[in-house]
């Protein structure tokens, strides 16, 4: 290396490459042996998670993020890139995963949404590559190959990665993690060889890694850890051959916060608790305990960790972790553990952003947090571990034993951890086993029974769900939807109707509950109430797509066709790839006279859906008016091809001479 009045500084074009006297040896082992290890890793994560590939798709954020995607809900090849467009131009509930959400996209054009063992089995390959370049990572940091292989087995296995595989949309985590990991194994081996080449590498991964998720922000900070291991010391050059990648991190930090704080996510994360600054301070310092502790015992692994309304003693205690952490880290630098220091800062720049200092979620923990984090932790007593072997190669065995016994536990946990996530009754229901006064868990397994026809479950949940909190807009919302859908008689649909007013008591500027008591008002025979509340709920929120469909049916209702083919266009607008609404305007058009309109309409909706003979025979009497017997006949015989029943007492066939 270059130096200048006795500082090191660092160049891409200058630095030679790093000696480590520490693991070169290994490197030297052969390298046939790394692909055998390699395959017996990958075989042991696929049958670690081999059972995820049984479960579905579940309520919490799977619908918000593909299920119910403007760009991949109704997505076909023909518009695939006019909708990655819209993906890379858009976030998703303050969340900017551009790269995550695209692969949600090709899984929908391949698979669709009734094969999600494929979407599942995406995230375990995904994890699965993150594995083997955990292996190679320990092996280029000294580590011989068995260690390598212990290193990339616990972040394989421990129990804290199932929610970061088990859960569709945390596709982000392994997505990330690939490309995050993949920058780090460049970087290391550009240490050791100085190929320059590998620069192209490590920004290109970067870059992807960012779009995957935000959570990769921390790379330069990892990269200054792996260069104090690998050079015993860090300097102001380390920095400065960095500042091209942390501007990116600095970019995407400043891009991912304002789209979390336009979104609402941060100020409603706490969901109705008031914590201050220093209060979130202590939650933080807590936050970062419960995840030391569980490296070691991964005890009551759940999907949410909800706020505690107020913050209890031992959240305050917690903040003594800090002081420890330091002393932890001086004696480790002071004492030469570069082991301990690496992996303990890899930890810590790893977590701090997640410790909801800054809250940006429903809950003040997260397994999936520690995803990339814990390989920090995991490199420090495989480390020691190896060095222990070394020394005492009598005790081998029992150093064997000890390690595969854990590793056999963390299995099991790991398997018995993914069945949680079959459906959302299991997910939450899994909650509720450790915060049954949650009304998140309720509400959101009462809509998952209400969707699958469990209407006295569904009930239950909801009554559970304000019974814990009165004042609570969406479970009234929610439960309303469901008098709604049972309703048989007058009787259950005032029912509906006292539950939405309740909730727009509550949230009286919330545009959907105007929209749904809209509706519940037209089966109640009321129009004008109707179109007063849906046009209310349209002023609130212009981008509901129903609010638009239900109003056009009332318009049509009063013989307003003219304003009920403006609402449909609207809805159009959202929703582009609905054939039967294209059907329903080429309708509304030939009631209007305009059939030059509503044959465009038809032939829409048969160029969306041509397997309803329905459309065909419309269509048929549009082409009739329009004085083209020809076609009128040849879409007529179509509709019958396609089994369309004809109405009785329609004339319409006599007209045609058939």
């Amino acid at each position: 290396m270059s130096k200048k009045k006795g500082k090191e500084v660092i160049s891409q074009k200058k630095t030679r490459p790093v000696q480590n006297k520490i693991g070169d040896a290994h490197i030297t082992e052969s390298n046939n042996k790394s692909w055998i290890w390699m395959i017996l890793l990958t075989g042991i994560t696929l049958f670690c998670f081999y059972n995820t590939l049984k479960n579905g798709f579940v309520n919490w954020d799977d619908d918000k993020n593909f299920l119910e995607h403007p760009a991949i809900q109704n997505l076909t090849r023909a518009d695939f890139w006019e909708a990655t467009k819209y993906i890379f131009t858009n976030n998703v509930i303050g969340n900017y995963n551009p790269l995550a959400n695209w692969t949600f996209a090709i899984e929908k054009v391949w698979f669709g949404f009734e094969q999600p063992k494929y979407w599942h089995l995406n995230n375990v390959i995904l994890h699965s590559i993150c594995v083997l370049l955990v292996f190679k990572i320990g092996h280029k940091l000294g580590l011989n190959l068995l260690s390598s292989f212990l290193l990339a087995l616990l972040f394989s296995i421990h129990p804290m990665r199932v929610e970061s595989v088990a859960w569709i949309t945390e596709r982000k985590d392994v997505l990330f993690g690939v490309f995050y990991l993949g920058a780090m194994y460049q970087y290391i081996s550009w240490v050791k060889d100085n190929k320059n080449i590998r620069w192209v590498f490590i920004y290109l991964f970067f870059i992807l890694s960012l779009f995957s998720k935000i959570q990769a922000v921390s790379l330069p900070l990892s990269l200054l850890a792996v260069d104090y291991f690998l050079r015993d010391k860090l300097n102001w050059g380390h920095v400065f051959s960095k500042i091209p990648l942390f501007l990116l991190s600095t970019f995407f930090g400043i891009l991912g916060v304002y789209f979390l704080k336009e979104y609402g996510s941060i100020e409603n994360a706490t969901s109705g608790t008031d914590y201050n600054f220093i209060q979130r301070l202590f939650i933080g310092a807590f936050s970062f305990t419960i995840y030391l502790v569980k490296f070691v015992f991964p005890f009551r692994m759940s999907p949410l960790y909800p706020y505690p309304h107020e913050i209890p003693w031992y959240f305050y205690v917690s903040i003594i972790i800090l002081p420890v952490v330091l002393f932890g880290l001086w004696w480790a630098y002071k004492n030469k553990h570069k082991a301990v220091f690496f992996g303990l800062i890899f930890f810590i720049v790893n977590i701090v952003f997640l410790l909801q200092i800054l809250a940006a979620g429903q809950g003040f923990i997260a397994d999936r947090f520690t995803y990339i984090a814990y390989l920090g932790l995991f490199f420090i007593p495989v480390y020691y571990i190896e060095s222990a072997i070394k020394k005492n190669a009598n005790k081998t065995n029992v150093m064997y034993g000890v390690m595969a016994f854990i590793l056999l536990v963390f299995s099991y946990m790991t398997i018995q951890q993914n069945k949680i996530w079959e459906n959302s009754a299991t997910m939450w229901t899994h909650v509720l086993k450790y915060y049954k006064n949650t009304t998140t868990p309720y509400g959101n397994r009462a809509n998952y029974y209400r969707d699958n026809g469990m209407y006295k479950e569904a009930m239950a949940d909801y009554n559970k769900s304000i019974a814990l909190k009165d004042q609570q807009p969406q479970a009234y919302n929610s439960r309303a939807r469901l008098f709604f859908t049972v309703a048989k008689g007058k009787d259950t649909l005032l029912l509906a109707l006292r539950d939405y007013n309740k909730a727009i008591e509550y949230s009286p500027n919330d545009g959907e509950f105007y929209t749904n008591r809209g509706a519940t008002y037209a089966r109640l025979g009321d129009l004008n109430r109707a179109i007063a509340d849906l046009t209310k709920g349209i002023e609130l929120k212009p981008d509901h797509s129903v609010a638009y469909l239900n109003r056009s049916i009332m318009y049509q209702q009063i013989n307003r066709q003219d304003l009920a083919v403006k609402d449909i266009d609207k809805y159009l607008q959202m929703k582009p790839k609905d054939a039967d609404m294209w059907y329903e305007k080429g309708r509304v058009h030939r009631i209007l006279s305009q059939n030059p309109q509503a044959l465009d309409a038809y032939n829409k909706a048969i160029s969306l859906n041509g397997s309803k003979g329905l459309f065909y025979y419309e269509r048929s009497k549009t082409f009739y008016l329009l004085g083209d017997p020809a076609r009128a006949k040849g879409d007529f015989q179509k509709a019958v091809q396609l089994q369309f029943q004809i109405p009785p007492g329609d004339t319409y066939p006599t007209t045609l001479g058939l």
